[in-house]
């Protein structure tokens, strides 16, 4: 099992990781740590492999919990874990809780991990574009924030997401998105012709973040399209094949 971590999450008090598709029991094109549960691979093979996942983190599979991802803002505070599959509507949450790990999948969409060790909470979200425009980044800061964190100790770090050579978009999504937050304007360059531009989403997020006040922000660098080492919805695509595993990133208080 190969996975990522970020330097400004390196703390006694943490454990995290962006893990890779490595170290799983999956097979085709799910191979082979695919932790989806809504992919088309068996439940069998996700729910072994996010047990994989959370024993790489020193815990045991039901202290591993994931959300039901909407591709919104909403970010909720995390009191309990639940059964895979039952996490609640949101795309960010927050806790308090020790030996409880913040599970994020995505296959382009950007992972984001958070931590106030000294406060004791922890933040993770899942940003695609429609929930980095709404604010997803700053509704998980605030989320820790209720539960005592302080803003000034917040860091966070950025996972493998697509990146902007990889992220092709048309000139209306670009029109669209720059309306809607003229921040992001400098995000976009160029594409291969008129009617296209490329986008910086993890550069946008890393803007909103620095913006909310989180002043330490570490970037894996890694893109998910081109490093066949993650899965990718949009490679997936580009191959005609039939569906796509999802890679997890997770971070909990050490307990």
């Amino acid at each position: 099992m190969r996975l990522v971590t970020a330097p400004n999450l390196e703390d006694p008090r943490l454990a995290h990781g962006f893990f890779t598709r490595e170290g799983g029991v999956s097979t085709g094109i799910y191979e082979s740590l695919n932790c989806g549960l809504g992919s088309q691979d068996t439940r069998e093979n996700a729910l072994e492999n996010r047990r994989r996942a959370a024993a790489a983190l020193g815990l045991s599979a039901d202290r591993l919990i994931t959300l039901y991802q909407i591709h919104s803002a909403e970010a909720v505070i995390v009191s309990k874990p639940w059964a895979p599959g039952d996490g609640p509507k949101a795309d960010g949450m927050a806790t308090r809780m020790r030996g409880l790990a913040l599970g994020i999948l995505a296959a382009d969409c950007t992972p984001i991990l958070f931590a106030d060790p000294e406060d004791g909470v922890i933040g993770a979200c899942h940003a695609g574009w429609k929930g980095a425009l709404g604010g997803i980044a700053e509704a998980t800061i605030d989320a820790m924030i209720a539960l005592g964190a302080h803003r000034a100790r917040i860091v966070a770090a950025i996972g493998p997401t697509i990146r902007q050579p990889a992220y092709e978009v048309g000139n209306d999504y670009q029109a669209n998105f720059t309306e809607s937050d003229p921040r992001s304007a400098p995000f976009f360059t160029s594409g291969k012709d008129d009617t296209h531009a490329q986008f910086d989403l993890p550069g946008y997020l890393n803007c909103r973040l620095t913006e909310a006040g989180v002043t330490a922000v570490a970037d894996t660098g890694l893109c998910t399209y081109q490093d066949p080492g993650f899965f990718s919805f949009r490679r997936t695509t580009h191959r005609r094949e039939g569906d796509y595993g999802r890679n997890i990133s997770a971070i909990a208080l050490t307990p």
